[in-house]
């Protein structure tokens, strides 16, 4: 059964062969027993059980919490050719019933629904009647009060899975789960932990940095426009923060869109797909954005303040890279964000979940003031202790010499001990500056000897030293209605002159664009091809396919359907597209061959190699046919259609080119040619009304027999 498994992977989404962990678990599935799997995110837990979906009768039901993300796998599954669909309250009740009544026919291989839908009896009494082998329960530590994405509705899923005839396999899913939600997890949904496929939470191609003690929006606008090609998300505690971050990026010519609960569900939604569409590069958010969306090619998060806590960052930060290729994660951390914090836990959360969210607060603190390793402290917070340094991230990178702060830290340490240990930070740091303030000398501490010791430095300076001796347990935090600091026992050390302390200065961070032109070519083909079928464009071919036909510059149907992520419905679909973009740009660019063994695309038997299929259009071209109607009967994007009708114009064959150029254009298109020249088609385009397409003022060029050297 396994090499069905296999065989389904390459044909449906052009992969050879499993990532880590995919294979365990849909084995698992596969023997019929109720599993939990680990993934951090990208790491491809949705195929564990679209795979099994496929092979197992019936239909598989997926449980997942937000509507968004629904659409996203849906019209994902769709694009590979796989028969979907979504039931949620984006639907009306009219469209919702068509929906079941198909599902009940066996027209899906997967039903997603959220999981609040299990509390209709009706649905539930619907589900009673359809054969479900496999129920997938994805963001699984929604399931535990531990977790940070707690919702009750998930506590049903196991009663309602009982009350089901056919006794369906339960699969867990979830990125960011510590060891106590995975037990959680198990106990709520009769997994046997033995049944733990767990993969280790790296995601080896991300860096992670924190910047400390610059100009947050200083670096945010500098790091953006150095990056302004690629997308990304850029992180904000609060509504007003997002707001004001996103006037300002617009004034400084940067399009960016924005996201929080405070808008309304129509601004919310055309904001979400501008991004999805790359019709922005940057998302300005709150943490309500991002859960909901599976946009691949998201090269960066930045957070512009410090989030709450690591399962909330790590799931957060992970939605950069999720095609696998290199991309960064970057804290801009104030210690003003502290409160901010603190605050928004004390106003939203239980009072009894108070004291737990703020030790995870600290620990996002020590995050950000440790210098050990990033990721390593990650791994460490959920669980996996069998590591090493990652080496790639902003404190591995750090080039800087350390420098000795024992002196200090003992200075700080003394101190602390001085006060009784039962004060906080901004009061140990004025101590020690020797503020003037009143409270200092109600307490007497002006007459303590570490009074003013650190008097050349600021208060700023000497918190954040507090920061950083905590992040290495040097000094502890006792959390209550307010926070105080102790000595730890790793700190007495350090008061006796048995360790030494070291401290760096600054991190370091890369820019992430990639600048290669063809890929640029493809992304704006791309771009093109979902915006006429609605689609993100992520949803057509991930960043990491572009980057592999970029390297393999495949120019037959053979060499495309070897490229990572193409399987055989889209070689069909978008085949012909690409390779006639790749055959194209290495005309123009010598410099740039196929792989050996493979022939120069500008002779004859390479055009061969492409295929007849530009010839079947042509024909239906002839019948008179629009680029529209062909294109829908043959299930091919209108872009493939158009690459054919000029691959025969290039090959002096009848193309009727009134068909592709209304006669009121070409006038139109001649001016703005005569106005700009034929070195680029941008510059022409940007003279002609927008109902004149790229397309148009390519075939005017064969129209008026003029040479089409022109580049987009």
């Amino acid at each position: 059964m396994f090499e069905q498994a296999r065989q389904l992977l390459k044909k449906y989404y052009g992969y050879s062969s499993f990532r880590h962990g995919q294979e365990q678990a849909i084995q698992s599935v596969l023997d019929g027993k109720n599993t939990i799997t680990v993934m951090p995110t990208g790491g491809g837990k949705s195929i564990c059980y679209q795979i099994p979906a496929l092979i197992l009768p019936g239909t598989t039901i997926v449980i997942s919490p937000l509507i968004s993300l629904m659409k996203d796998q849906v019209d994902a599954l769709v694009q590979h050719g796989i028969p979907a669909a979504l039931i949620n309250s984006s639907l009306g009740v009219q469209e919702a019933r068509q929906v079941m009544a198909e599902a009940k026919q066996g027209e899906y291989k997967l039903l997603y629904i959220a999981p609040e839908r299990l509390e209709s009896r009706d649905f539930v009494e619907d589900l009673k009647s359809m054969p479900i082998p496999l129920v997938a329960v994805d963001e699984a530590h929604c399931i535990s009060q531990w977790g940070h994405d707690f919702r009750p509705s998930y506590l049903n899923i196991e009663r309602i899975v009982n009350s089901l005839p056919d006794k369906p396999i339960v699969l867990a899913l979830t990125a960011t789960a510590t060891p106590k939600v995975r037990e959680d997890i198990c106990a709520s949904l009769y997994i046997d932990e033995q049944n733990s496929v767990i993969t280790g939470f790296e995601r080896k191609n991300l860096s992670f940095s924190v910047i400390k003690g610059q100009d947050r929006y200083a670096f945010l606008k500098d790091y953006v426009k150095k990056n302004a090609a690629e997308a990304g998300i850029i992180y904000a505690a609060t509504r007003k923060t997002v707001d004001q971050l996103y006037e300002r990026l617009r004034k400084d010519k940067i399009n960016a869109a924005r996201y929080h609960a405070g808008m309304n569900d129509t601004e919310r939604i055309s904001e979400q797909d501008r991004f999805l569409k790359d019709e922005a590069t940057v998302m300005v958010a709150t943490s309500a954005f991002g859960m909901g969306i599976d946009k691949s090619n998201i090269r960066y998060v930045v957070h512009f303040q410090l989030p709450k806590n690591m399962e909330s960052y790590y799931q957060e930060a992970g939605r950069a890279g999720r095609d696998g290729l290199d991309s960064e994660c970057i804290v801009l951390h104030s210690s003003q964000d502290v409160q901010i914090q603190r605050f928004l836990i004390d106003q939203s959360s239980e009072r009894a979940r108070i004291q737990q969210e703020l030790e995870k607060l600290q620990l996002m603190v020590d995050y950000c003031h440790t210098e050990n390793c990033l990721q390593e402290y990650i791994l460490h917070y959920f669980g996996d202790h069998d590591t090493a340094s990652c080496g790639r991230c902003g404190n591995c990178t750090d080039s800087r010499a350390s420098v000795d702060v024992t002196k200090e830290a003992q200075m700080v340490m003394s101190c602390v001990i001085r006060m009784g240990q039962r004060f906080g930070k901004a009061m140990i740091a004025q101590v020690l500056t020797g503020s003037k303030n009143k409270k200092i000398s109600d307490f007497g501490f002006q007459s303590l000897p570490t009074y003013g010791i650190l008097k050349e430095k600021s208060a700023k300076e000497v918190s954040d030293l507090i920061e950083f001796l905590i992040a290495e347990e040097l000094l502890a935090v006792q959390h209550g209605q307010f926070p105080t600091i102790y000595t730890a026992a790793k700190g007495k050390d350090v008061l006796l002159g048995k360790q030494t302390v070291h401290r760096k200065e600054a991190v370091k961070t890369r820019t992430v664009t990639n600048d290669d032109p063809l890929f640029a070519e493809l992304r704006e083909l791309r771009r093109n091809i979902a915006s006429e079928e609605k689609v993100p464009p992520f949803v057509i071919f991930s960043d990491t396919s572009l980057k592999d036909m970029c390297t393999k510059l495949p120019l037959s149907d053979g060499e495309f359907l070897a490229i990572s992520g193409v399987g055989e419905h889209k070689l069909k679909k978008y085949g012909d597209a690409f390779i006639q973009a790749i055959m194209q740009f290495c005309e123009n660019n010598p410099d740039r061959q196929p792989e050996a063994g493979l022939v120069p695309p500008s002779t004859k038997k390479v055009k061969k190699e492409v295929g007849e299929s530009h010839f079947v259009t042509l024909e239906m071209h002839k019948t008179g046919l629009t680029i529209e109607e062909i294109a829908k009967k043959r299930e091919m994007a209108i872009t493939t259609i158009e690459n054919h009708l000029l691959q025969c114009a290039r090959d002096d064959q009848a193309v009727n080119f009134d068909l592709l150029i209304p006669d009121q254009f070409k006038h139109l298109i001649k001016q703005a040619v005569a106005e700009a020249g034929r070195g680029k088609l941008k510059p022409i385009k940007e003279l002609l009304p927008d109902e004149v397409t790229y397309f148009m003022i390519k075939a005017y060029f064969y129209w008026s027999k003029e040479k089409v050297g022109v580049e987009e």
